[in-house]
Formats: structure tokens, sequence, C-alpha cells
């Protein structure tokens, strides 16, 4: 089993605690987003667990606690942007934390488990393709040598962030023009010794020397752990998503980020309530068990078949 902590929230950020105290535990309860009386109780011992896949944009919490997780083999996919606060309000300054922060996980860790997300790109009067190349090259320059890939998408439109989008003038490149823009990226990120990967993305950047990549990567589960990965792609994600199937143990409307691009979020009064119940001793992350909710025990087993071969 893969768990994703967290496709749909900042646990490194805001609820490592949490997750700590689970993996103590040993197991977890997520509620099905789907089916509110839905809850699965998700087991956490490391027999079961081949691999940790990590989401964050600010990893201090974590940072001070790695020791938690020593027994799961993991890796972190941080995103640090050129935004300001008007796109990333809840974020501290990238210049003098995040990028450091950066570059102190990666020599805690290694440079192959924290790989650098510059992304959702979105452009508007104030972040055009200039900029976006400006800033870009800037974060390239400061993480050389602290991560081995970049990992790139651009914002899409979901119905839940249009009316955000539309208040920051955001827009779409022409495809001629986009394909320009992310080859330019990549030759960036090239020279500062990165291979840059798209998520999620239905246009095709092989030409930009841009490789549809994979969020939850078998290829590099695998090099962490030493063995050969039997996970499917996950039925659950998009159709250009390239990710194997893994276990999402967040929570919606609990990210304290703020981000103006973020699907999600449904809203800040949403986020404040969600984030009002948090307890780092529950079971379930930010909510807790009704009398009338249906818990089943998930059947989760290993997914690693024995060792790879040389």
């Amino acid at each position: 089993m893969i768990l994703s902590v967290s496709r749909r929230t900042d646990i490194p950020n805001y609820y490592f605690d949490w997750f700590c105290n689970r993996i103590r535990e040993g197991y977890l309860y997520v509620r099905n987003p789907m089916n509110d009386r839905q809850v699965s109780c998700i087991d956490l011992s490391p027999e079961v667990v081949d691999c940790i896949v990590f989401w964050t944009k600010n990893p201090a919490a974590m940072m001070e606690m790695l020791a938690e997780i020593e027994k799961y083999p993991y890796y972190v996919q941080f995103t640090l942007t050129g935004y300001g606060r008007d796109i990333e309000p809840g974020l501290p300054d990238k210049q003098t934390v995040l990028l450091g922060r950066f570059q102190e996980l990666s020599r805690m860790i290694g440079k192959k488990r924290v790989i650098w997300r510059y992304d959702p790109i979105l452009f508007n009067p104030v972040y055009t393709p200039d900029y976006h190349r400006r800033a870009f090259a800037a974060i390239a320059g400061k993480l050389e040598g602290y991560t081995e890939r970049v990992v790139i998408s651009f914002v899409d439109s979901y119905a839940k962030i249009r009316k955000n989008m539309a208040a920051l003038q955001a827009r779409d490149l022409p495809k001629g023009e986009l394909g320009k823009f992310a080859m330019q990226l990549a030759a960036i990120a090239r020279r500062h010794g990165m291979a840059v990967e798209s998520c999620a993305e239905a246009i095709n950047l092989d030409e930009a020397g841009i490789r549809h990549g994979s969020c939850i990567d078998a290829m590099l589960i695998e090099e962490i752990t030493g063995g050969r990965i039997l996970a499917r792609k996950d039925k659950n994600q998009r159709k250009e998503c390239g990710c194997v199937e893994s276990i999402e143990v967040g929570t919606y409307n609990t990210c304290k980020n703020g981000c103006r691009y973020c699907y999600a979020n449904f809203s800040e009064a949403a986020v404040d309530s969600h984030a009002g119940q948090y307890d780092p001793y529950a079971p379930l992350l930010c909510g807790k068990v009704r009398t009338d909710d249906k818990v089943t025990v998930r059947k989760v087993k290993s997914v690693i078949d024995g060792q790879l071969s040389l």
C-alpha cells in the first residue's frame, strides 16, 4: 500500500502531529468525500505501508519530527513557486524562509527524495510568461544540487475556483506559445541539473523535453524501497494522471495555506469550520466519528514483490 499524505490538505505543515500520533496508534480513519457516512479504517503498520508520498508547501513541522517516520520509505513533493501573497497568502516568505527549508530538508533526507513542484502555473497581467521564466530560473538556481526533478502543471479551471480565476484575470496561453514557454522552462531546469515532468497535462510536451510524470511514481518508489511495485494506474485520478494507486488520507476543506488556485477548499468558512474541529489525538482528521457512521476496516496489503534484480 502506498499512502498519499495528502493531495487534499497540507498535513506536513498543519497536521503532522496528528499523523505521527496515528503512526504510533497503528491506524487512522478517512471519511469518504463522496459518501459522508462511510469511514474507512486504514492499517498503518510498516508491514503493509510500502511508501508514503508527502505533499507540502512548508515542511517545517515535519522536519522536526522525521524520527517518527523513520521506519517507512517516503519522499516529499515540495511546492515552491514565484507567487506572492495575492495568490498564496498563507505561506512564509519564499526567499528568506522556504528556499532554505527546501535545502535543509534535502540535506536531511537526500535530494532524490525531495521533488520540487512549480505548479500550478497561471497566467494573468501580473504573472506573465516572462515573470514565470524569471521566477523559475531564480528558484532553480537556489535549488541546484538539492533536487533532481521539477514538476510543472498549468492551472485547471475547476468549477470550484472559476470565481477566483476570474477575479485574478487568469488566462490561457495559445498552444504554440505554451509549448515555447514549456521548452524554455525545460532548458532552465537542465542547466541546473534537473529533469522536468508535467503533472496530469493533456497537452503533449515531449518536444519541449518534458515527459508526462507521475507524482505517485512506481519507478521512484522502486528505487527507494528496492522492491518491484505491482500497483496499477490509479483509476480514481484523471485520465492524464500517471500515478499508481494509493490511499489518500487527507480531508477536504482543511488546508490553511489559502492558495487561490486550490480545488481542495470550497470556502474560507468551510476551512475555518473543519480546522476548528482538529484534535491531534483523534483517529479522523478534523472531524469526529458520528453514531450513524459506518466504519469499515479497509483491506490493504503490500504491493512490493520481492527485490529488484540487477
